[in-house]
């Protein structure tokens, strides 16, 4: 029996290598379908990492560092009006 399946995988090897090696090989069905709709109704140009549709004008990096850096004094500033009106 072992025989037997050994020969198999030589086989299936043999053929995996046979089909790997073809010079043509079929496109899937989904690149046949795309083919054939491209054909009669071409894609529209698209820019690389366009802008997604409806995203409003994009506020700039520095406005989020302004904002982090004042919530994070405000935060000291709290804290340490806490810790002074503290009694020892």
């Amino acid at each position: 029996m072992t025989g037997r399946s050994e020969q198999d995988d030589n086989e299936r090897e043999f053929d995996i290598k046979w089909a790997d090696n073809a010079e043509l090989k079929e496109p899937s069905a989904r690149a046949r379908m795309l083919a054939a709709r491209w054909k009669e109704n071409p894609p529209e140009a698209v820019p690389f990492r366009g802008e997604p549709e409806g995203s409003g004008p994009r506020r700039s990096s520095w406005i989020s560092t302004v904002v982090v850096l004042g919530c994070v004094a405000a935060v000291i500033l709290v804290l340490g009006y806490v810790q002074f009106r503290a009694p020892y």
